[in-house]
């Protein structure tokens, strides 16, 4: 007969009268991203789900260019696109090296377990404060980030320049994004009523630089109407109001009477003297201008697009340099400043959705870099 030892005996008396779980008992099986869901009451629990993204708002999850690695959504199944069917897990600085989205692209499609307290974030349900993360025992770890998403991962859109870089992937955007339905520039100005539309009053508009709120109806050339800002100017090319470069929207965006006429044909930069009383955050001086914070990479994006956009062959070819003195060649500056704002302020949701809308109600055509921004540093290194 087996000799059972005092310890041992006691766990299973214990055990015999419901005092004592088994090891499966105490650990239990982590919740599924429904569960999850359906438990949004502070609690602290283990959840498991396949990596699909990363939040940036509310309805918003990046499946690649993702801006930081502050954020990554969950899904009970991998081909989720849907963020209802998704928990946003909030990660804390001290695992963003291992398992943010911008350092570790390759998690996309990975099973991981979190561990974490079942509250909101983004308005939406949520996983924050973090305990622990780790791999699924199914889901080997992923390679180290790379600087641009594997193949598998590549949008059909941009199929064509995926995997590359320099000039070859320069190439490979413009033969995707030329060819875009043209407007002209009576059209531009009810485009410019949606595209830039406030999304707190339909019936204004954000002005680029001002940040300000505006009717739509006051557009024209009189003081505190809005007009047309060419963020690429067309003495830098220069280029006329005809159906192309002058009516492209992905650099036309309103803006107040004044505020366009001083920023003029100023190229951009860091620093200046001046700033102007409806362009709060705005500083200029002699040779450049410095849009506020809150745009600095939206105008980097659109002066990259620009420059990809109209090469030769074109009605103009576009180019960036490292210069403020462009005058009225084909060139704007400062592209080492234009690769840092570009960092400094990624693409937002009201970005993205102006990149959507192009696409999907006039030009047919994306701003690349706006879909992923790091491709920039791959074309200028």
């Amino acid at each position: 007969m087996a000799r059972w030892s005092p310890l041992a005996l006691v766990v299973a008396l214990l055990a015999a009268v419901g005092l004592y779980g088994s090891t499966a008992a105490v650990a239990a099986a982590p919740l599924t991203v429904a569960q999850a869901i359906a438990t949004q009451n502070g609690s602290s629990a283990t959840v498991r789900g396949y990596v699909v993204g990363q939040p940036t708002a509310t309805t918003t999850v990046l499946r690649s260019g993702y801006p930081n690695d502050y954020a990554l959504a969950l899904a009970d199944s991998a081909s989720t696109t849907s963020t209802s069917s998704m928990v946003y897990v909030q990660i804390p600085s001290s695992f963003r090296a291992a398992w943010g989205m911008r350092t570790n692209p390759s998690l996309l499609g990975k099973q991981i377990d979190v561990t974490g307290s079942l509250s909101a974030y983004f308005s939406h349900a949520g996983l924050t404060s973090a305990t622990a993360f780790a791999f699924a025992a199914t889901t080997p770890p992923p390679t180290s980030g790379t600087t641009t998403p594997p193949p598998s991962d590549c949008p059909a859109y941009y199929a064509a320049a995926c995997g590359k870089s320099g000039a070859a992937l320069k190439s490979a955007l413009n033969g995707i994004i030329r060819g875009h339905t043209k407007l002209t520039y009576t059209q531009v100005w009810e485009a410019l009523k949606v595209t830039d539309q406030d999304p707190n009053n339909s019936a204004n508009v954000i002005l680029l630089y001002s940040g300000t709120s505006r009717s739509k109806t006051a557009n024209g050339g009189d003081q505190n109407d809005w007009n047309r800002e060419h963020v690429w100017p067309q003495s830098h090319g220069p280029f006329d109001t005809s159906t192309d470069a002058g009516t492209d929207l992905h650099h036309l965006r309103p803006e107040d009477v004044t505020v366009n006429g001083v920023r003029g044909n100023l190229d951009f930069d860091n620093g200046g003297t001046q700033t102007h009383p409806e362009a709060p955050g705005n500083v200029f001086d002699a040779d450049s201008w410095e849009p506020r914070n809150a745009v600095k990479g939206d105008v980097a994006r659109m002066l990259f697009y620009m420059a990809v956009r109209y090469e030769s062959g074109d009605q103009v070819n576009l180019e960036l340099n490292n210069s403020t003195s462009n005058g009225s060649q084909p060139y704007m500056g400062k592209l080492s400043v234009l690769k840092q704002w570009n960092l400094q302020d990624p693409p937002d949701a009201s970005e993205q959705r102006r990149n959507q809308v192009i696409f999907d109600s006039y030009q047919r055509n994306r701003n690349p870099f706006i879909d992923d921004y790091k491709w920039a540093d791959l074309i200028w290194p």
